[in-house]
């Protein structure tokens, strides 16, 4: 078995309400020092895979078709 987290994030330029809501709450709970925001999701995932190079490239085909919207998001594949 194989562990993989995947990240998903808005692409750079993309309208994020949610982060920016976030950010202003921060804001406005005192926390000054944050910048920016941005939110996205995180997936832990196993796999049957003992060879990295076929769970990555089935991660990949993963994200592609389900887990993220390529137009406007960005995946991120970490194996564990």
């Amino acid at each position: 078995m194989m562990k993989a987290r995947v990240t998903v994030t808005l692409k750079n330029g993309v309208l994020d309400p949610q982060g920016k809501a976030i950010e202003g709450a921060l804001g406005g709970l005192g926390f000054d020092g944050v910048a920016s925001v941005r939110q996205g999701k995180v997936f832990d995932v196993e796999m049957r895979h003992t060879e990295a190079a076929a769970a990555q490239a089935e991660l990949a085909e993963i994200c592609e078709k389900l887990l993220a919207n390529t137009v406007i998001e960005d995946y991120a594949i970490e194996l564990m």
